[in-house]
């Protein structure tokens, strides 16, 4: 059959709903190449109510919805066992789910689940990968091909980097804690296997590597494809026909996460500075206020009875107190709480006088390591990169989560408490910061379509921001429940995945 032929089958067999469905390749996590854009789609800007064609109740898991003709499919986790689970995208319809064969949960923060990872789709498999069990392949009935266990990465976290693909492989970065810091021998690894077997092709080692939650991408531009990880401190090419290590450079978070993204014949890639901090000058006061938060007495300093068993070291202030990644809390063991108690007050007690005052913490957060980062690096590079290579770095407005967005000629990130940057892809420098409305925290990656960006927040808020030069919020939408997880896109869809329910919302 011939590809015009069965682009007019698709057609006719999906409706008038979904007369452009087949245009959208969202296959993977954030879509094509994990870009994030969906430029032939065209979602409802102007979200309500009215645009709601269906809202399906879904077991918890943050894997972001992956489509493939008719299906959409995601995984899940319900009374501790592990799912696959396909539905039907024009009305929501459970087809079916499948679990995984009974293995021990992974342990991971409260702020992650065991179903993290997103699926992989291609035009007859369905591709899943559990970190407490391995890779998995289904027919888009719901039959399976073929099933890989792997070993449980350690991991400070738990899962969350997802499978992509190349030509007929399924590629996936493992990367471990059990990787000792300054040795080569290696636990992290990448596999790559055939996917129509699931029968390993190559496998790479990256020693050095510890845990980490990006999920890679390949870059292509005219010299070469090449598979780009970001990962512990560094970021690494490998040729993706056969694992081989092209270049690598240095300079990221111990905790990286976000997936790079390309454009104009270059590469980039971002990580916040550890604890979250988007800037490198940052801005001591909010920490500070949070700090208050614990100031018994109301004096505005901290004496050594102040630092209690409910203290909690400021991380990310900008989350309601009681979020799992607003801070660090004390350990629970009472002789451990002790030493952590001394080792506070060896922080920031400066002049020893055993009391914090806020100009104590303001030099001890200045004095952070590291530094947010975006970086953008050109091809042909080999071994560790220069500045022939590196074409610039940028310092500020750096998500922690959120991955960049490339669209129409310009770099976009969203970070914690709402606020979008654009910036321009050839310089680095800042375009705009602009204020979204919507508060708390940003997991979800923007994506992009129709000359919109969608930006989704924790606490469910979708923002919809026209591309360009200048900021402007076209519209906001606060959807019913709470939702951190990457939209995903179709023809005339966008699908949003809440804490309870997978909810769908069509252009009219």
């Amino acid at each position: 059959m011939t590809r015009v032929s069965l682009a007019v089958v698709l057609i006719l067999f999906l409706g008038p709903d979904l007369t452009i469905a087949d245009e959208t390749n969202w296959t993977q996590f954030r879509g094509p190449g994990g870009s994030g854009v969906a430029e032939n789609s065209k979602p409802p800007v102007e979200i309500g109510p009215a645009n709601l064609v269906w809202k399906t109740p879904i077991p918890p898991g943050l894997s972001s919805p992956v489509l493939a003709g008719d299906r959409l499919f995601l995984t899940a986790v319900e009374q501790r066992r592990l799912l696959t689970i396909a539905l039907d995208r024009r009305d929501g319809r459970e087809l079916w789910r499948r679990a995984v064969p009974e293995a021990p949960i992974q342990k991971v923060h409260k702020a992650n689940t065991p179903a993290s990872p997103s699926a992989l789709a291609d035009a007859e498999n369905v591709y899943v990968y559990f970190g407490s069990y391995g890779l998995l392949a289904y027919r888009h009935d719901g039959t399976e091909v073929w099933k890989k266990p792997l070993p449980t990465p350690r991991s400070l976290y738990g899962p969350s980097t997802s499978p992509i693909s190349y030509k007929d492989l399924l590629i996936l970065v493992i990367d471990d804690d059990a990787n000792l810091q300054k040795s080569r021998l290696s636990k992290s690894r990448i596999v790559a296997l055939k996917r129509a077997t699931g029968e390993t092709a190559w496998e790479t080692a990256r020693p050095f590597l510890r845990s980490g939650w990006s999920t890679p991408t390949i870059w292509r531009h005219q010299e070469a494809d090449e598979l780009v990880v970001l990962g512990h401190g560094r970021v690494v090419s490998y040729d993706p026909a056969n694992g081989r290590e092209k270049w690598f450079a240095k300079g990221f978070s111990r905790e990286t996460i976000a997936v790079p993204v390309q454009g104009n014949g270059k590469v980039y890639l971002s990580s916040a500075q550890l604890g979250g901090v988007s800037d490198a000058e940052i801005d001591p006061k909010p920490f500070w206020k949070a700090m208050l938060k614990f100031d018994r007495n109301g004096d505005g300093k901290f004496g050594r009875d102040e630092i209690t068993e409910q203290f909690t070291w400021p991380l990310r202030p900008e989350l309601p107190l009681g979020h799992p990644g607003w801070g660090i809390p004390l350990p629970a063991d009472p002789g451990r709480r002790q030493q952590r108690q001394q080792g506070i007050f060896g922080w920031a007690d400066k002049n020893r006088d055993d009391l914090w005052t806020e100009e104590e913490l303001a030099a001890h957060i200045s004095n952070r390591p590291g530094k947010p980062i975006l970086m953008a690096i050109k091809p042909g590079g080999s071994g560790e990169l220069g500045r022939e290579h590196i074409a610039w770095e940028l310092n500020r407005s750096v998500p922690e989560i959120p991955s960049p967005l490339f669209y129409r000629d310009r770099i976009y990130m969203v970070r914690n408490g709402g606020t979008l940057a654009a910036v321009d892809p050839d310089k680095g420098g800042l375009s705009y910061r602009g204020r979204l409305g919507g508060t708390g925290q940003y997991s979800a990656s923007p994506v992009a379509a129709g000359g919109h960006l969608y930006l989704l927040s924790d606490e469910g808020t979708l923002s919809v921001v026209k591309a360009g030069e200048t900021f402007e919020l076209v519209h906001r939408f606060q959807l019913p429940e709470e939702a951190s997880v990457t939209p995903a896109l179709d023809g005339n869809t966008i699908y949003l995945r809440g804490v309870r329910h997978l909810w769908a919302y069509r252009a009219r």
